[in-house]
């Protein structure tokens, strides 16, 4: 199966953003719901607004290849999964490598089938991400977990349980994917569970509220101490997906970037957190009318200082974005990666369309303005590639952006949508 690296994105800089978007279902919300899908032993799962996305695909070729019946409805964004019969506790190498959300699929394994093979992980290469925390959460609740690597040094996880016990377990930071994965597996774990330093995410309330309309019993989310006791089944339900919060504010940041003025379909001022403080404080002016966000800016952008964090503050997912925005401000701003380590691969190739940055270990300083030329840039990660499609949009001439399978990943349709605000832009195989 191709990795997709041929795909480009052919950006000609210019124009500025102008008229209404509609921002996609959340990414990091629909992927654990397919896996949560797979514990309802009978019914279908319904999910709505479903982003059209890579890694959505890549999910539901999960689905089926572990047994689940899963149609994907592009033009209506629904998903529908019968997961009344799983046959398989394998999660093939070919699919699983290529996006990290594979692992969200295993408390449903050990629940159904009793054991998980992961064979394979993949996703965006963010440097020493652990995932620890997931294997340490299923050892405390009972699961056995071992790794095997073969002769040509491909390796496999095979994670082994009878009935999950309920327990205290903890999560060293509070990762998104940690506390989701401990929370499905909690649910149909047998006593009570209790999980601390959770994250908060809007992502993850909306995950647990698709598990509680499922029968799920769970109690204190955003705050921190969620507690899950546990029942001894989940059933079908439908549910809608909550707007993604990063697709808005790469939105956001195009209209900031070329001075336009867009209305967004779907996007929550509050869910944006610290990056919308950020943004106001370089010169963009919001208004949130129902569930319609407005956004401006028609003065000069001030630079800045970010500081990445676990939400609600300024989220590492944005911070590629908003460095490439950051070389437009009239002064130095400055970007402080607490996050991941491998999120200043953009500098080099903004530099390479005039940038001017500094980059010194998990800090960056971007020194604005300077204008920017087209140039072929490669995506390193999803990140990465919605950063330089910003670039690309007020940059002279024309930029290809090459690994295009990136963008592919976390944004649906990103070409047509942001043309239709006036932007050129051609996805191209």
């Amino acid at each position: 199966m191709s990795l997709g690296h041929e795909v480009r994105y052919r950006v000609r800089g210019g124009a500025e953003l102008n008229g209404t978007v509609f921002v996609q279902g959340a990414k990091n919300a629909v992927l654990p719901m397919i896996g949560a899908s797979l514990m309802a032993a009978e019914g279908r799962t319904v999910l709505r607004n479903v982003p059209i996305i890579e890694d959505v695909k890549r999910a539901v070729e999960l689905a089926q290849a572990v047994g689940a019946k899963a149609e994907l409805h592009e033009a209506e964004r629904t998903l529908v999964i019968d997961a009344s019969q799983l046959t398989s506790p394998v999660l093939p190498e070919e699919i699983a490598s290529r996006f990290r959300g594979s692992f969200l699929f295993v408390p449903a394994l050990l629940h159904r089938l009793g054991e998980a093979v992961i064979e394979g992980v993949g996703g965006c290469n963010l440097g020493s991400r652990n995932l620890d925390f997931h294997y340490n959460g299923f050892k405390r609740m009972g699961a056995t977990v071992t790794e095997q690597v073969s002769d040509d040094g491909r390796g496999s996880i095979h994670v082994k349980a009878g009935q999950l016990q309920g327990g205290t377990l903890y999560l060293d930071t509070p990762s998104h994917t940690g506390t989701e994965n401990l929370l499905m597996a909690a649910s149909l774990a047998e006593g009570t569970t209790l999980i601390k330093n959770c994250a908060l995410e809007p992502e993850v309330l909306d995950v647990i509220q698709l598990l509680q309309r499922m029968g799920a019993r769970i109690t204190g989310g955003g705050t921190g101490f969620i507690t899950v006791e546990g029942v001894d089944r989940l059933t079908a339900v439908q549910h809608t997906v909550m707007p993604d919060r990063i697709d808005a504010g790469v939105l956001v940041m195009a209209a900031a970037a070329t001075g336009g003025e867009i209305s967004l379909v779907g996007a929550s001022l509050e869910h944006l957190g610290v990056a919308a403080d950020k943004l106001e404080q370089m010169g963009v002016e919001f208004a949130q009318e129902g569930a319609v966000l407005r956004v401006r800016r028609d003065r000069p952008l001030r630079p800045i200082n970010v500081i990445t964090d676990e939400y609600p503050g300024f989220a590492t997912d944005l911070q590629s974005p908003i460095m490439a925005l950051s070389c437009l401000a009239d002064g130095p701003s400055y970007i402080y990666e607490r996050i991941f380590d491998g999120r200043f691969k953009l500098a080099d190739e903004l530099v390479r369309m005039g940038a001017d940055i500094e980059v010194n270990g998990n800090r960056a300083k971007v020194n604005g303005a300077t204008p920017l030329r087209g140039a072929e840039v490669v995506a390193h990660d999803l990140r990465t590639g919605s950063a330089l499609v910003l670039a690309g949009l007020v940059a002279e001439g024309e930029t290809t952006i090459t690994n295009g399978y990136y963008l592919d990943r976390g944004h649906s349709h990103i070409a047509e949508r942001l043309n239709a605000l006036g932007a050129d832009i051609e996805r191209l195989v």
